[in-house]
C-alpha cells in the first residue's frame, strides 16, 4: 500500500511540474499563500492575450435581435442562441447565492484560480489515471464556456474543452486575468449570463423564461436551485424532460446551500418536500420560418439588411439589435388570406401579393398562398414576391402610356387598329428583318378606333402597339419603366430590349419582379414620386442607440424618394383614368370595386395565360397581384381582371373598411387633351372622370 503511494505521489508530481500553475499551488502554503502562488506562476508562463482576455470580460454577449411590425408588435428574432443579457440588478440575489454555493463556494476568497479545489480534483483524477479535469471555479467556467461558444469551428469547440493540462493551464491564466479586471459581481452576472442551461437557454434570463415563465429577477429559492444544479449537466437533469432527476440535482443544491448557511432548517425541509414544477415558456420564434406575421416580408428584409444595409449575419445573429420595420400586421394578414382563399395553398398555382405605401416606398406586406420555411405540398422558400419569374402582361401599357404623355400626346389622342393589326414598325423576331409583328386583342369584341383614355382601361394591345409605331421606337417606354422604378428591368435587359427592337415590350412578356411592378406604379398613384421599396425604418444597437456602420455613421433607414420622376399632372391623369379600369363599365377589373373609394388600376395577362397580373391603388395603398407557376409555363386560367382583381378586393376590403381614404387628385386638362371650356371626355359606364 506505501508503494502504491509512493507511485500516486510521484505522478502528482509530475503533472504538477508540467501544469506549472499547480507547482505553485502546491509549494504555496509555506511560500505566500496559495492564491498569490498561483498568480506568480501564471505570470511565470508570460503575458496572456489582451484579445482572449477582452473577449471574457468586455467583447458584448451574443443576443436576440428583435424584429417589429410598424406598430410595435412581435414579427420574429434572429438569433444563434437564445439569450437575453441582463444586469446584475435584473437577476434575483438568491440566484447568485445557489450557483457559488455548488459551484465555487470559496469564489469571493480566491482569485480566478481555486488552488485547493484544483490539486483536490488533480489528487483524484491523477488516483484513477485520468486527465486532469474538475476543479473548475465559476471563473474558470466562464472562460471555458465562452471559447467554446465563440468557437467558429468543430476543432475551436474540442480545442476549448480537450481533457490536457495544456488547456488546463491556459484556462486557468485567463481565469486569472480575469479576475484582475473584473469584480467578483461582474464575473458573476457575465457568467450568468453566458452559461448553458439547457432547452436552447443560454443565460439565465432565458432559462428563467423557459423553465418557469417568468424574468431572472423574480426566481424563487427553489427554482434557482433548480437552475444552479443544471449547469453541470443541463441535458440530463432537465426539469422539464427528466423532473425526477432534476428533482435530485436540486436538492443537493439545497442540501449545499444549507451546509453553507444560505438556507435555514425549516427553508430547506418545506423545499426538499416540494416537487420540481415548472411552467414553460417555450422559446422565441427564430428566422424567418418561424416568423409570426410575414415569413416572405422577413426574408426580404433579411437580405435588405444585408444586401443594401451591409449588416453581417453575425451582427444579425448576435447582436441584439431591434430592426424596425414596416410591416402592417393587418395588411399582411388580409393578404394571407386573400391569397390562400381565391389560390388553395395546395394548388401548382402561386398567388402573390404585396403592398407598398405610395409617397414612402414603406413595403406594408408580401403575402403568398404558400407557407415561406418549410418543405412539402404548400410550401416554399423563394422569394416569391421579389423575383422575376414570369411576365406580367399589359400591366406595362401604363409605361408606353405614362411616356407618349410625356412626348406631345394627349390622352384623347385617337387612332384606328384593326384586330390582328400589323405593325409598320416591329419585325416578328425584333430587329429590322423578318416578319412583320401581327397582334390580336383578347377577343374580337373591341373597337377598332379608341383614344388613348379608352384603350388603357379597356386594355387594347392593338391600339398599344398602334401607339409603339407612333412613337418610332420602343426606347422611350422602356426607359420609362426604369424611370418609374421597375428596378427588375435591368440595364442590360432594357438595352437588349431597345436593341432587339422588340414591339411586345408594351404587351410585358418580360420575367418581372412583383414587388418592383408595384412600386413602379406607386410612382404614379403617389403623383409622381418615385421612391425605393424599403422595409425598415431603423435599425437600434443594443443599447438602443442608433445602430453605425463601419465609418461610424448611422445606418440610412429613410426614405429614398425622387420628386417630379413623373410629372405632377402626368400622374394625376393617369391615376383618373385608371380609375375607369376599376369602376366604369368597359374596364377589365371590376371584381377589385370597393364601393366608397376611388380605385385605380390596371390588369395584365402574359402570352398564353402563364401569368396573370392585376395592380390597384387608393391613394393610400397601391398594391400587385400576380398568379403563375413558378416551376413551369402552364395556363393559369382566366385573365388579370379574374383571380388578380379578386385577390386585390379580398385583400383590401378589410383594410379599407378601417377608415376613409382620399380622392385622387384631379386630372390635368391639358394632358387630357380637354379644350378650354371642354368637359372632360371620359364618362364611360358610371365613372365620373375628375378634372
Amino acid at each position: 500500500m506505501r508503494c502504491v503511494r509512493w507511485v500516486v505521489v510521484g505522478k502528482l508530481l509530475g503533472a504538477v511540474v508540467v501544469a506549472g500553475v499547480l507547482v505553485a499551488a502546491v509549494a504555496g502554503p509555506w511560500l505566500v499563500g496559495l492564491d498569490l502562488a498561483g498568480r506568480a506562476a501564471a505570470d511565470s508562463q508570460g503575458a496572456v492575450s489582451t484579445t482572449a482576455v477582452d473577449e471574457v470580460t468586455t467583447a458584448p454577449l451574443p443576443g436576440i435581435t428583435s424584429v417589429l411590425a410598424a406598430d410595435g408588435s412581435l414579427v420574429t428574432d434572429f438569433y444563434d442562441q437564445y439569450r437575453v443579457p441582463v444586469t446584475a440588478g435584473q437577476v434575483a440575489p438568491v440566484m447568485g447565492t445557489a450557483l457559488v454555493d455548488i459551484e465555487d463556494s470559496r469564489f469571493y476568497s480566491h482569485g480566478g484560480v481555486d488552488p485547493i479545489g484544483t490539486l483536490r480534483a488533480l489528487v483524484t483524477d491523477v488516483s484513477s489515471g485520468g486527465a486532469a479535469q474538475g476543479g473548475s471555479t465559476i471563473t474558470q467556467q466562464l472562460v471555458k464556456q465562452t471559447l467554446v461558444q465563440r468557437a467558429t469551428s468543430t476543432q475551436g469547440q474540442q480545442e476549448a474543452t480537450a481533457d490536457t493540462l495544456a488547456r488546463k493551464l491556459t484556462e486557468a491564466r485567463l481565469a486569472l486575468a480575469v479576475d484582475a479586471r473584473l469584480s467578483k459581481t461582474e464575473i458573476l452576472t457575465r457568467y450568468l449570463n453566458t452559461v448553458y442551461f439547457g432547452h436552447g437557454a443560454y443565460g439565465v434570463q432565458a432559462a428563467a423564461r423557459t423553465y418557469f415563465s417568468v424574468d431572472a429577477s423574480a426566481l424563487t429559492p427553489l427554482q434557482a436551485a433548480t437552475l444552479a444544479g443544471l449547469v453541470q449537466n443541463p441535458s440530463a437533469d432537465d426539469p422539464i424532460a427528466h423532473p425526477d432527476v432534476a428533482q435530485a440535482r436540486r436538492d443537493v443544491v439545497l442540501h449545499r446551500m444549507h451546509d453553507l448557511g444560505d438556507l435555514s432548517d425549516a427553508d430547506l425541509a418545506a423545499d426538499l418536500a416540494t416537487p420540481v414544477a415548472t411552467v414553460p415558456g417555450g422559446t422565441p420564434p427564430q428566422g424567418c420560418a418561424q416568423a409570426l406575421v410575414g415569413g416572405f416580408f422577413c426574408s426580404y428584409l433579411r437580405g435588405y439588411l444585408t444586401g443594401t444595409l451591409g449588416l453581417t449575419d453575425q451582427q444579425l445573429d448576435e447582436g441584439g439589435l431591434v430592426v424596425r420595420t414596416t410591416l402592417d400586421p393587418t395588411v399582411q394578414r388580409s393578404g394571407d388570406a386573400a391569397t390562400a382563399g381565391v389560390v388553395s395553398p395546395d394548388s401548382e398555382l402561386a398567388a402573390v401579393y404585396d403592398v407598398v405605401q405610395p409617397g414612402t416606398g414603406h413595403v406594408l406586406g408580401l403575402s403568398v398562398n404558400r407557407t415561406y420555411g418549410c418543405t412539402g405540398t404548400g410550401c416554399t422558400s423563394v422569394d416569391l414576391p421579389t423575383v422575376a419569374a414570369r411576365g406580367s402582361g399589359s400591366t406595362y401599357k401604363l409605361f408606353t402610356a405614362a411616356y407618349a404623355l410625356q412626348h406631345g400626346y394627349t390622352a384623347s389622342f385617337t387612332q384606328t387598329t384593326s384586330s390582328p393589326y400589323t405593325s409598320t414598325v416591329y419585325k416578328k423576331n425584333g430587329g429590322t428583318r423578318g416578319a412583320p409583328y401581327t397582334i390580336s386583342n383578347a377577343s374580337p369584341n373591341y373597337p377598332e378606333t379608341l383614344d388613348l383614355a379608352d384603350a388603357l382601361v379597356m386594355s387594347s394591345n392593338t391600339y398599344f402597339v398602334g401607339l409603339e409605331d407612333h412613337l418610332g421606337s420602343v426606347e422611350g417606354p422602356v426607359r420609362e419603366a426604369q424611370q418609374l422604378g421597375l428596378a427588375s428591368l435591368t440595364d442590360d435587359d432594357a438595352q437588349q430590349i431597345i436593341d432587339g427592337e422588340e414591339g411586345s415590350f408594351t404587351l410585358g412578356p418580360d420575367a418581372t419582379s412583383p414587388l418592383d411592378l408595384t412600386d413602379a406604379y406607386a410612382t404614379v398613384f403617389s403623383g409622381g414620386t418615385r421612391c425605393d421599396p424599403t422595409p425598415v425604418t431603423a435599425v437600434l444597437a443594443a443599447d438602443g442607440s442608433p445602430l453605425t456602420g463601419p465609418d461610424g455613421s448611422a445606418l440610412d433607414t429613410g426614405d429614398h424618394c425622387t420628386a417630379g420622376a413623373l410629372p405632377a399632372p402626368v400622374a394625376h391623369t393617369l391615376a383618373q383614368v385608371m380609375r375607369g379600369d376599376v369602376e366604369s363599365d368597359i374596364g377589365t377589373a371590376s371584381r377589385a370595386r370597393i364601393a366608397g373609394h376611388d380605385i385605380a388600376g390596371k390588369t395584365g395577362t402574359a402570352q398564353g395565360n402563364i401569368s396573370v397580373a392585376f395592380v390597384g391603388s387608393t391613394p393610400e395603398y397601391t398594391a400587385g397581384v400576380m398568379v403563375f407557376n413558378p416551376d413551369r409555363n402552364v395556363s393559369v386560367g382566366g385573365y388579370g381582371g379574374d383571380k388578380g382583381a379578386r385577390i386585390w378586393h379580398d385583400a383590401m376590403a378589410p383594410v379599407l373598411a378601417a377608415g376613409p381614404t382620399a380622392d385622387f387628385p384631379a386630372a390635368d386638362r391639358q394632358v387630357l387633351g380637354v379644350p378650354d371650356g371642354g368637359d372632360c371626355p371620359f364618362t364611360e359606364g358610371n365613372l365620373v372622370l375628375v378634372c
